[in-house]
């Protein structure tokens, strides 16, 4: 005998915010800050990984352009806050606009962004607009984003770069040479704060610490876009790291 019992619903888990990420398959690092950077409470992150090569290059990027759609697709049938799109150079490729567009052809989202946007909006609540800019990647992946960022008033007169292709090796790039080069690159006076570029880069834990050797802000793909989306959902990230943007 099978016995049927009543039941009540609960509210959804994002009774706060509902967020989604659209992840590359190469990427090991964003899902894990996001963790950490979004509060728990109330707040719902629901994730989904587009295919990606493990090498970057322009025309790699530009192929996600095609499965956008279909990975938001992959998101549960939610009404989204706000969506990401986690990959800085992609953004810059296809366009911020257009991967608005294509992500909301796949999901109901009231708002999508991405680390190209995020960082514009980041610099104007800083007051910024002249950054140290900090890639894995060779020169012509950065150049595009670098050429996306001045054309929305953010130049970058400082550029340095591991000059890394390969994503796995840009993953595991450990803390003290992301120090020690943003560390260097800050010592120009031009330069306002620093920018360290790409989902896939271990920014966290040196943010404070950058902070604190150069007296610049220091800002990082993974916490500009964390910080856009939580604005655009209107709540406040956790502020563990000590980063100059979560007291703006």
């Amino acid at each position: 005998m099978t016995r049927v019992f009543p039941y009540e619903l609960a509210p959804k888990l994002g009774s706060r915010a509902t967020l989604g990420l659209i992840v590359l398959q190469s990427d090991e690092t964003i899902e894990h800050d996001f963790r950490r950077l979004l509060p728990l409470d109330g707040v719902a992150l629901y994730a989904s990984r587009v295919p990606s090569a493990p090498e970057v290059t322009r025309e790699t990027l530009a192929q996600m352009e095609a499965e956008l759609p279909a990975t938001a697709s992959l998101l549960p049938p939610l009404e989204f806050d706000a969506v990401g799109y986690g990959c800085t150079s992609g953004s810059s490729v296809i366009g911020p606009q257009r991967v608005a567009e294509l992500v909301q052809q796949g999901c109901g989202a009231e708002h999508v962004t991405n680390p190209l946007s995020a960082l514009v909006a980041a610099c104007e609540a800083l007051g910024l607009s002249r950054l140290a800019f900090l890639s894995p990647y060779v020169e012509e992946v950065s150049g595009t984003l670098r050429s996306a960022l001045a054309e929305r008033g953010v130049e970058s007169p400082i550029f340095g770069s591991f000059n890394e292709a390969e994503e796995s090796r840009v993953a595991k790039i450990d803390e003290k040479s992301l120090n020690n080069a943003a560390v260097e690159l800050a010592q120009a006076e031009e330069a306002e704060a620093v920018f360290l570029s790409c989902t896939n880069l271990r920014t966290l834990d040196v943010i404070g610490e950058i902070e604190a050797a150069t007296g610049k802000p220091v800002l990082s793909s993974n916490l500009v876009l964390a910080w856009h989306m939580a604005r655009l959902a209107g709540i406040s990230l956790s502020d563990e790291i000590g980063a100059s943007l979560l007291r703006a």
